[in-house]
């Protein structure tokens, strides 16, 4: 059970593995893009490659419990499915369902801990491998594996390295499930973080924030939903950046040319804008875009200019 990229590795390397894959449960096709052209998800295009049976219930707790039942599977594995289990669906396979989460637990439950270590300026991520119970990432824990996180590593960038450590660690689970040597730990509710969900207003560059609060929410939020600032005559997307020396008044533009870059102050500290996109252009270097698009000293940007 599974729907986007981070989890297609874990449901490809029970395929190369000699796991019997008797089916896959994915979330409906949906529109994406700026077409809106209803797309199918990474999980799903995979298992129709491999000729896995593949079922889209709306919510499996309501219309997927018979097709789940008539599959009689051993074992369920789960990685960034999107939908919660009820336990009338925990309770068919025999062996249990097992999760594949993108944190270091119980750190950062919810659905986009990798998002959430980044805003929060976590310096290591990982995954862990658990039961999972009724609620949300509180069952126990199997195995974990972590890595640091490099400085200006956004959220996609990592989401791909954690994707390839969770299906590894998936495979070590396994193994130690068959070898009858797999250790349940309880998690510490005291140690607990639950983050909630993303949305697009988070995209928006509060500039009264500290440059490294604004640089995390930069690469945490990238790609989606990304960050913007408003610019005389529009928006532009901040796609990299990092913390630089200056002061100023929030928002404003402190350096703005071909050497320097683009250094805009923030409430502590100031930030230099790496990467930007224009409206309907392409991701650029902030030093190539000022070639072109010269922007004023002293400017200060505000929400209420677009």
């Amino acid at each position: 059970m599974g729907t986007p990229d981070f989890a297609v590795p874990s449901l490809k390397a029970m395929c190369e593995n000699g796991y019997e894959v008797v089916g896959v449960f994915t979330q409906p096709d949906r529109p994406k893009g700026r077409g809106n052209k209803v797309i199918a998800s990474p999980v799903k295009q995979y298992a129709m490659e491999r000729g896995i049976p593949v079922f889209q219930p709306q919510r499996i707790k309501k219309d997927g419990v018979e097709d789940l039942k008539s599959l009689a599977p051993d074992l369920c594995v789960t990685a960034a499915f999107g939908q919660i289990l009820s336990q009338e669906i925990l309770d068919i396979p025999p062996l249990g369902t097992i999760n594949v989460h993108a944190s270091l637990l119980p750190r950062h439950r919810g659905s986009a801990p990798i998002n959430w270590a980044i805003l929060q300026g976590d310096a290591v991520a990982g995954v862990t491998t658990m039961m999972t119970a009724r609620g949300i990432d509180n069952g126990d824990m199997l195995l974990k594996s972590e890595t640091s996180i490099q400085k200006g590593e956004t959220a996609g960038e990592l989401t791909l390295r954690l994707s390839d450590m969770g299906a590894a660690l998936l495979i070590d689970t396994l193994k130690a499930l068959e070898a009858g040597t797999l250790v349940r730990i309880p998690q510490n509710e005291e140690d607990m973080t639950y983050d909630p969900m993303l949305t697009k207003e988070m995209g928006v560059i509060d500039w009264s924030m500290s440059a490294g609060e604004i640089v995390n929410r930069v690469h945490g939020l990238n790609p989606w939903p990304g960050c913007s600032t408003a610019i005389p005559g529009g928006r532009l997307k901040v796609l990299r950046a990092e913390a630089a020396e200056g002061s100023g008044m929030p928002g404003e533009i402190i350096k703005a040319d071909t050497k320097g870059g683009l250094v805009i102050a923030a409430g502590q500290g100031a930030v230099q804008v790496l990467q930007l996109q224009a409206p309907g252009g392409k991701p650029m270097n902030a030093k190539d875009y000022l070639r072109g698009h010269p922007m004023a000293v002293g400017t200060v940007l505000k929400e209420d200019e677009e």
